[in-house]
């Protein structure tokens, strides 16, 4: 059944991952534990975080006691933070088509997507790693 919103694979990957590392600081976690507690390959999730490595996100760090830390509080990133990283910068007002000239003089959605578009971008920058986070605790 198709979704309305799709999350790649790798965006779930690296918020799930930072959700287990915020949940357990101050422990670092390396990617063999991230993969392990996400069902997930080592290889895939080792790239993910050498992009959120790259950006600042996490830092990291070598040896026995090694792995991936928070460089930030998880009150301080947002979900569009990590989401941009993975994805690229998200482009408000433009064709949801992909489109540069309508065949019509207007839009037919008259620009309603976009609206939606905006309060999802919105939203994403509203939610803070930490929400996500309290939602774990309550399992």
């Amino acid at each position: 059944m198709p979704n309305l919103i799709n999350i790649s694979e790798a965006a779930s990957l690296a918020l799930h991952g930072l959700v287990l590392i915020a949940k357990n600081q101050p422990m670092r976690m390396n990617v063999k534990v991230l993969a392990e507690g996400l069902s997930a390959s080592q290889t895939h999730l080792a790239k993910v975080f050498q992009n959120l490595s790259k950006a600042g996100l996490v830092r990291s760090s070598r040896g026995p006691a090694g792995g991936f830390e928070l460089n930030r509080p998880a009150e301080e990133i947002t979900f569009l933070e990590i989401y941009e990283i993975i994805e690229g910068k998200i482009t408000l007002g433009t064709c949801p088509f992909g489109k540069l000239h309508c065949v019509f003089q207007s839009c037919i959605f008259d620009n309603e997507l976009n609206r939606i578009s905006a309060d999802i971008y919105n939203t994403f920058k509203k939610i803070k790693l930490s929400d996500f986070s309290k939602l774990r605790e309550e399992e």
